[in-house]
C-alpha cells in the first residue's frame, strides 16, 4: 500500500508476540530513509536539527511500510514524564505533535501511535480482545516516574475490563553501556520489582539493566511474563544500526516505533 511516490519500505525490526496477535507494527532502524549527515537516514526530528522535507519524507515511508496514510502516523513531544494521551486517530497529527507526554493510547485501526527515541526504551503495547494499543517512550527518569504504569493504565480504560495484553520492548541503550551514577542506579533499583537490576561488574560505575526493570514494571502492570517480547538491539553499541543520544551527542537522529490498532 503506497501512500506517496517517495514512499518505499524502510528496514525495520518487528515483535514475534505482537506479529503473531495481529498487530502490524515497527521499530525502525536509522536504515532506509533519506536524511543525510549525523541523521542519516531514517530520522524523526527535526527539533534534533534535521529539516522539516527529510523527516516528512522519511515519514511517509514509515506509513507505507505500517500500512497507514503519513498523515495518521501520531507521536508526541516527549518530556521524560509519565503522562498518557489518548487519541481517536482523527486529530491532526501536528497539534498531537505537540502534546507533552510519554505514552500514546488509541484504537483506529487507521491510525498508528508512535514514540520517538535514541537510546530511551520504545514499548508498544496491544490487547488482543480490543484491538487497543499503547506506545510509551521510557528513558531511565520515565521509569522512575511510573510512565509504564500510567500507559498500560491509559490503554486498560480505552480497552475496558477484559483484556488480554502482549508488549514488545525494542532496541535501546542495553546493559552493558549505560553506565549511570550512584545515585540513578539507587533510584532505577526502587523502581524495579525484579530484584537486583544494577551490575557494578562492568567498571567503576554502576550499570543498569533498563529493559529489566520495564519488563518488571509491564509484569507489575498485568501483562503476563510470557506476553513480553524483547526485539535485540543495542542503540549504543551499533552506530550502523542506530542512532544514539549518548554516543553521538544532541545533533543525532531519533527512531520512531509505532503499532496500529487491529
Amino acid at each position: 500500500m503506497n501512500f506517496s511516490e517517495d514512499a518505499r519500505i524502510a528496514d525495520v525490526r518487528r515483535s514475534r508476540l505482537l506479529t503473531d496477535a495481529g498487530f502490524r507494527h515497527a521499530f525502525f532502524t536509522r536504515k532506509g530513509g533519506v536524511s543525510s549527515g549525523a541523521y542519516s537516514s531514517l530520522s524523526f526530528s527535526v527539533a534534533a536539527g534535521d529539516t522539516e522535507e527529510n523527516v516528512s519524507r522519511n515519514l511517509a515511508r514509515a506509513a507505507d511500510a505500517l500500512g497507514v496514510g503519513p498523515e495518521r502516523v501520531y507521536y508526541l513531544s516527549q518530556v521524560h514524564g509519565a503522562d498518557a494521551l489518548v487519541i481517536d486517530g482523527t486529530e491532526d497529527r501536528r497539534e498531537v505533535l505537540f502534546r507533552e507526554a510519554d505514552a500514546l493510547v488509541g484504537r483506529n485501526p487507521r491510525a498508528a501511535v508512535g514514540v520517538r527515541m535514541a537510546d530511551c526504551l520504545p514499548i508498544l503495547v496491544g490487547d488482543r480482545t480490543s484491538g487497543a494499543v499503547a506506545a510509551i517512550h521510557a528513558g531511565w527518569r520515565g521509569l522512575v516516574r511510573g510512565v509504564v504504569l500510567q500507559g498500560v493504565a491509559a490503554l486498560r480504560r480505552e480497552a475496558g475490563t477484559a483484556v488480554e495484553l502482549v508488549a514488545a520492548i525494542g532496541p535501546h541503550i542495553t546493559l552493558r553501556a549505560f553506565e549511570v551514577s550512584d545515585d540513578v542506579a539507587d533510584e532505577l533499583s526502587r523502581a524495579s520489582c525484579a530484584g537486583d537490576v544494577v551490575d557494578h561488574s562492568w567498571g567503576a560505575k554502576p550499570h543498569v539493566d533498563l529493559a529489566r526493570v520495564a519488563r518488571a514494571q509491564l509484569e507489575a502492570a498485568g501483562v503476563a511474563p510470557g506476553a513480553i517480547d524483547l526485539v535485540d538491539g543495542c542503540t549504543y553499541s551499533d552506530p550502523a544500526d542506530f542512532f544514539s543520544f549518548r554516543r553521538d551527542g544532541k545533533q543525532s537522529g531519533r527512531h520512531l516505533a509505532a503499532i496500529v490498532p487491529r
